[in-house]
């Protein structure tokens, strides 16, 4: 069965289709329900621009967090993830510093690239320098929140004996996550940040990509033991034969997957709880340290049966 030190944390629906619209009242309420349910981290999903026809109105990450960190006191705070290249780094620093601290120490900044040209066309960034970007990016990110006065110059960021306190929580600084497929993004994963967090794995995929990461880092000089490795998988719990066709239309109309990259629908765990059970066992004999749920269609009484029925079976 899993280990013990296998997390579990739950994925919150800040985008939805229009012309429904995401209500963060409901949002807060899910998250602290989430909490009380014993997750260990709630996750969000961060868009500037999604869709056009159809068109996926979404919550700022952030913001959300934010107005969440308020109202609960143990669960991690994620982002599955956070396009770093949109965002002026400066910036993010404060945020996410500050969002650390509202929580005490709950952070757990999940970044990444980003696929969607559309929208880093409208926010006016160069969408084929995405990963010279986010390494200058992560680099102004560790120094800001590790450094007494930060001196340096990543153009157009002129750094002059920038200061900035108050400092994370978590010190050094909170986990970073990256996210990503290309294997210019694994070999980034090892060499910057504290884990990887990829989306919609199948056990097979997630196994052979987990292992370059881990050759990579040894390659790096770096200790492979020292990074963490999530997964986010939708699921579906009840009798297959009912549930099934519903899930995949769901997957199918709601859910982007980058062309090239290993993220698929076939990942999505289905069936009756001693058949998930079976099914994330093959994740967890991978080594997983953390698996994210995002269940059917965020309905209450999936999430309800992840954590009262499905989650005992795995530990």
């Amino acid at each position: 069965m899993a280990s013990d030190s296998t997390a579990y944390g739950m994925a919150l629906r800040n985008f939805v289709t229009y012309p429904d619209l995401p209500d963060p009242n409901d949002l807060i309420k899910q998250a602290v329900w989430i909490e009380e349910l014993g997750f260990e981290s709630v996750w969000v999903w961060d868009h500037i621009l999604l869709g056009v026809e159809p068109h996926f109105p979404i919550i700022d990450a952030l913001s959300l967090l934010t107005a969440v960190a308020a109202r609960t006191n143990q669960v991690k705070l994620g982002t599955g993830i956070l396009i770093l290249p949109l965002r002026n780094p400066v910036l993010l620093a404060k945020q996410l510093a500050s969002i650390d601290l509202i929580s005490n120490g709950r952070l757990l900044p999940g970044l990444a690239s980003g696929w969607y040209k559309r929208e880093f066309d409208a926010c006016g960034v160069d969408f084929h320098r995405r990963g010279k970007i986010m390494d200058e990016s992560l680099e102004i990110l560790e120094r800001l929140w590790t450094e007494e006065k930060t001196t340096a110059e990543y153009s157009p960021y002129n750094l002059r004996s920038a200061v900035m306190y108050p400092k994370p929580a978590q010190q050094p600084r909170p986990p970073i996550l990256i996210g990503g497929y290309a294997e210019r993004v694994l070999r980034r994963v090892a060499s910057k940040s504290d884990g990887w967090l990829t989306y919609c794995y199948t056990a097979a995929s997630y196994a052979g990509d987990k292992k370059r990461i881990l050759a990579f880092a040894e390659e790096g000089g770096r200790d492979p033991s020292t990074l963490s490795f999530t997964n986010q998988l939708p699921i579906a719990i009840g009798p297959r034969d009912k549930i099934e066709g519903p899930m995949k239309e769901w997957l199918d109309t709601e859910w982007d997957f980058a062309a090239g990259s290993k993220s698929t629908a076939d990942s999505a765990i289905i069936g009756t709880v001693e058949e998930c059970a079976e099914q994330i066992q093959a994740h967890l004999d991978e080594g997983l340290d953390r698996l994210v749920f995002m269940p059917y269609r965020y309905q209450d009484d999936q999430v309800e049966a992840i954590a009262t029925q499905l989650i005992p079976l795995l530990t």
